[in-house]
């Protein structure tokens, strides 16, 4: 089948598009670079003409709600406008497990892209998934306050990319299914533990300290409102499983 992806470079957009071509769908990423751009609609409709599934993997990297919410909402109407012009059978899209229950900031427009794809025609399927390994390196990289790098604390619960992608992938090959249960990882972890594993696997040295960042966002994290609820399929490669394997510093 012909599937389309959109965010189809980033991280869990990377496993997305092997792990189809690995089962020899056709792929198309739709990228700019292609002269096809989600957030202002341009190229979308064509395209999108002649594939079966679209999976709806965009990311944006921001802690505003507000412009988490403009960014979600636009793309979205955009993305599923296009499918439906194009007569794409099936719009597949990833968000964030617990985000009714941690409605702030990023996570704030998640929430909207959920509602807008709940409220279209559109024939759909909503898979949430909690945050993926490559979370910790993220921290790692993003949280600092000077030469101070910080393991932000937050329980998760994390999962392969790689397992995320391939459910994705299997919800598209089949049919609509509205939201469907919650993928998370095998086990709970502490955040700034992963953090910390993941500066020294990779050779990060310097100091490293575990905090409580502010943001409505975090303090919901810390509390565990973004960890699976009963009913949740479980990933099986756990954090140190993952770790093991990426590259030494």
């Amino acid at each position: 089948m012909k599937i389309a992806v959109a965010g189809g470079t980033g991280t869990l957009g990377a496993h997305i598009v092997r792990s189809a071509e690995g089962r020899e769908h056709e792929v198309t990423v739709l990228t700019r670079s292609q002269g096809t751009d989600v957030r202002s609609g341009s190229g979308l409709e064509d395209a999108l003409a002649g594939h079966d599934s679209v999976i709806d993997a965009l990311n944006y990297s921001t802690l505003s709600a507000k412009k988490s919410i403009a960014f979600f909402e636009q793309t979205s109407k955009n993305l599923l406008n296009a499918a439906a012009k194009a007569r794409v059978g099936h719009a597949v899209m990833v968000s964030i497990v617990g985000i009714d229950r941690n409605p702030n900031n990023y996570f704030a427009g998640k929430l909207i892209q959920e509602q807008i794809y709940q409220q279209s025609e559109a024939p759909h399927t909503i898979l949430r998934a909690t945050q993926f390994h490559e979370f910790a390196g993220q921290m790692l990289a993003q949280a600092k306050v000077g030469p101070l790098r910080i393991a932000p604390r937050a329980k998760i619960q994390p999962v392969a990319a790689e397992e995320a992608a391939l459910r994705l992938i299997e919800l598209a090959e089949g049919p609509p299914s509205g939201q469907v249960s919650d993928l998370a990882g095998p086990r709970p972890e502490e955040l700034s533990e992963l953090v910390r594993a993941y500066a020294e696997h990779t050779g990060v040295h310097g100091p490293l300290v575990p905090m409580s960042l502010p943001g409505a966002q975090m303090k919901g994290m810390r509390a565990g409102l973004n960890l699976p609820e009963t009913g949740a399929t479980l990933g099986t490669m756990t954090f140190a499983q993952w770790l093991a394997g990426q590259p030494r510093g």
